[in-house]
């Protein structure tokens, strides 16, 4: 068979010709660039502010992995390899202890970002009156605006040994007032109680815009089977309101080794008696930012970004594998 029959042979059976594909992927997204073309340049600027700021500081990685002279810069200063991050894992039990306050507030973060968010929209979606729902929204976004120095404040004023309204009350009823600012059990509780009074009504105004989307004619036809208001939110409610929550859920693990910095510094400072319980990842950074360097720092801010990657990426794959579709990438 000779070489024009065989190239005509193997244009009718449809032979992979690696050349053709090329060429045509090149036309396709030429011909995309010029029919959006006003569209691409349209998001130029947001590319230029990413490149800036998101992803030309990532050569600051480096840092890590130097004994940083500021004198000398990032790229000549000493390189010494994984030393910034053995220090890290051997101060002490340091990295453990902090990386434990870390995980487990997040995940108490999470828990109740997901529990009281969705359940007080639920609420709200099942109220008639439109003057209580407006009213209750506006209540329950009102801490949101607020700094973490104020919630501090008022914490503070709820909580301090002489004039705390919580001693106040235990002293009445002839109970034994605590001192609180020196026991370092309570106060997960307390940063956790403080997390979900600021963002519960942020959450439940995302649940609520999220409901408004959701067909009625399942509630009608429910009704006419005579389903309960329970076995409605049961069986419709929640299975429509799930995807908002994964995907949500999923921005939170993502972050789930970062602290909150300025809730912990807003609300407890540098109390040395609670750092035991309170010492997150990020607030252990600023530490050691002033007493350490910036290249310990550095090493511990790489190592809360490839933790936090990993474990939203496996997040996402989980979810994605019991519910298709469902994941976030």
């Amino acid at each position: 068979m000779d070489a024009s029959s065989m190239e005509i042979k193997n244009k009718s059976i449809g032979v992979y010709q690696p050349g053709k594909i090329k060429k045509s992927k090149k036309d396709r997204f030429i011909k995309e660039f010029r029919d959006n073309k006003m569209l691409y340049l349209m998001t130029l600027p947001g590319i230029i502010v990413l490149l800036i700021f998101c992803y030309v500081p990532m050569s600051g990685i480096y840092m890590a992995f130097t004994d940083y002279n500021i004198k000398q810069g990032i790229f000549g200063s000493k390189f010494v390899g994984f030393q910034n991050f053995l220090y890290f894992f051997t101060d002490g039990g340091m990295a453990l202890r902090v990386t434990y306050n870390t995980i487990i507030l997040n995940v108490f973060y999470i828990i109740t970002g997901l529990v009281f968010p969705i359940s007080i929209s639920i609420f709200l979606n099942e109220i008639n009156s439109k003057i209580f729902k407006k009213a209750t929204q506006m209540f329950l976004f009102f801490p949101y605006f607020l700094s973490w120095v104020v919630i501090g404040a008022i914490i503070y004023s709820l909580f301090s040994s002489d004039v705390g309204v919580v001693n106040t009350i235990l002293k009445s009823f002839g109970m034994e007032p605590v001192r609180w600012y020196a026991e370092p059990k309570y106060w997960k509780a307390i940063l956790v109680g403080a997390n979900v009074w600021k963002w519960t009504g942020y959450s439940t105004i995302v649940y609520l815009a999220a409901m408004v989307n959701f067909d009625y004619a399942l509630y009608e036809a429910a009704i006419v089977d005579g389903a309960t208001k329970f076995q409605q939110i049961r069986s419709i409610t929640l299975p429509l309101i799930k995807p908002t929550a994964v995907v949500l859920t999923l921005l939170s693990v993502g972050r789930i080794f970062y602290g909150d910095f300025a809730m912990i510094y807003g609300i407890v400072g540098d109390n040395g008696v609670l750092s035991n319980a309170t010492t997150v990842i990020d607030t252990y950074v600023y530490s050691a930012m002033r007493t350490l360097g910036f290249s310990l720092a550095s090493a511990i801010g790489l190592y809360q970004s490839v933790m936090g990657l990993i474990l939203v990426t496996l997040t996402n794959h989980l979810a994605k594998k019991i519910n298709d579709g469902e994941g976030l990438f």
